[in-house]
């Protein structure tokens, strides 16, 4: 299967778990706490080398995952809507697809509340107070509240790359290096 079509079938299953969990958490008058937990695990996922081979790994089995899921969201305190979705994404063997399923949730809830997420790559992780004025800046170049969804990649060594949509904003440190080195070939 080529890559591109292997990343559409992420896609679209992270997007059937996640609106089917946000059907759930409208219906539970739960929105907010949900993507709060999601955003916890996420975080979680990024901090830890441990968590992430759990996720990602085949090696593991179904059993395993929910086990380890069960323990990791009881100790993390993860809502009973949150923990049930992430064992029943366990035991359907999708854990590899829950990045894709928080990025989808959050997106869903954006267009809920009439706002547009920004998908933000940085060198490093951002204050409060840099997420705020980068979320001013994004709501005067859109017109509406932009709520942002964060990853680090330390390989950009600084800068930061935004995708609001079809449209991206990159100022990386890494792609303007990479256009240096392309003027520098070019003029040599």
């Amino acid at each position: 299967m080529p890559v591109a079509d292997a990343s559409q079938v992420i896609s679209g299953v992270a997007e059937r778990y996640a609106s089917s969990l946000f059907e759930l958490a409208l219906e539970a008058g739960v929105l907010d706490a949900v993507a709060a937990d999601l955003n916890r695990f996420q975080a979680m996922i990024d901090e830890s080398a441990d968590l992430k081979r759990l996720v990602q790994s085949p090696v593991f089995t179904a059993e395993d995952q929910v086990k380890a899921i069960s323990v990791i969201g009881e100790k993390a305190g993860f809502s009973a809507l949150v923990l049930n979705f992430l064992k029943v994404v366990a035991s359907n063997r999708r854990l590899f697809a829950v990045p894709g399923m928080v990025a989808a949730y959050r997106q869903i809830l954006a267009r809920h509340k009439g706002e547009m997420t920004a998908d933000v790559t940085s060198a490093h992780a951002l204050s409060a107070e840099q997420e705020t004025e980068l979320k001013a800046a994004l709501k005067g170049v859109t017109g509406k509240e932009v709520s942002i969804s964060v990853t680090v990649d330390p390989s950009l060594l600084g800068g930061l790359i935004v995708k609001i949509g079809s449209r991206q904003i990159d100022t990386s440190l890494r792609t303007k290096l990479s256009t240096l080195k392309l003027a520098l070939k070019e003029v040599g």
